[in-house]
């Protein structure tokens, strides 16, 4: 199977501030979902414009076969990107955005984003600017539906919305994935939140990658354990990327080969994204 979204040693520099993203590479293949993880200046914003063909980079890029810089056009008829700042007309209507919509773009589908908008108390008529930031990102993400659009690119979606906005739009975006073959890319802070939807997961620092990973081989390869403090001596030989301190014991991130010596110091739980995220965000580059 030909991946829909190939990176190979993608890198980009900038006069000024040096660095911005260093030799990174991945491909995602249809079923997908890719965290693109990482503290402010990380490279997120970087990687994701380059995947947009925004700005120059060096590497090889690919959306669907095709070059991000030369073909913009091209993958624009299957890539659609969604920020955490409003993108859209303010001046529109709805209606008039949707009208426009369906007059330049011929892979988009009127009768389902109406379907999908009918069930929200978004209006036709409604000015865009006078909709609430949840209302504005069901609204990106409807016409994004409407377009039967094959790469998603979310970056910091749910930033500043409510728990009822975050659940509804999480809901409608699965609705999509399961719908076709599709690859998404979530660009977020808020880790705990997209874990459960990820299948795979790039964490970056500094424009470099310090964890690239299946989630499935996150759970193989890391654990927690929680012991007593007694054992603190021991457990520091295993050279722990972190630790937790509790009340009256610690919880420590640990490589999973050490996991037979750690049997019997404590109790062995799963490891979490959120814990080893932050702890390779400490650990120096």
């Amino acid at each position: 199977m030909s991946a829909l979204v190939s990176v190979q040693n993608a890198s980009k520099q900038y006069s000024k501030q040096g660095e911005g993203l260093h030799d990174i590479s991945f491909e995602l293949q249809a079923g997908q979902v890719l965290g693109l993880l990482g503290h402010n200046g990380a490279g997120k914003s970087t990687l994701i414009n380059a995947l947009l063909g925004a700005h120059e980079y060096s590497g090889t890029i690919r959306i669907n076969g095709f070059e991000p810089l030369t073909q913009r056009d091209k993958i624009m008829q299957s890539l659609s990107y969604i920020s955490d700042v409003n993108v859209l007309p303010g001046w529109m209507t709805v209606a008039q955005l949707l009208n426009y919509t369906e007059g330049v773009h011929t892979g988009f589908d009127r009768h389902k984003a109406d379907e999908l908008l009918r069930h929200t108390n978004i209006k036709p008529r409604t000015r865009i600017k006078a909709l609430s930031k949840g209302m504005k990102v069901q609204l990106h993400l409807a016409v994004v539906i409407a377009t039967n659009t094959q790469i998603l690119i979310l970056d910091e979606p749910t930033l500043g919305l409510d728990l009822v906005y975050r659940e509804t739009f999480y809901r409608h975006l699965l609705e999509w994935f399961h719908d076709g073959e599709r690859v998404l890319i979530i660009a977020s802070h808020e880790v705990s939140e997209i874990e459960h939807l990820l299948t795979d997961v790039l964490i970056l620092k500094q424009g470099r990658s310090v964890l690239q990973s299946s989630m499935e081989a996150i759970s193989e390869d890391y654990f927690i354990l929680d012991a007593n403090d007694e054992h603190r001596m021991q457990i520091e030989t295993m050279n722990p990327l972190s630790f937790q301190k509790g009340l009256a014991s610690t919880k420590w991130l640990l490589s999973s080969h050490h996991a037979k010596q750690a049997e019997a110091l404590g109790a062995i739980y799963e490891v979490k994204l959120a814990d080893l995220f932050l702890a390779l965000q400490k650990e120096a580059v």
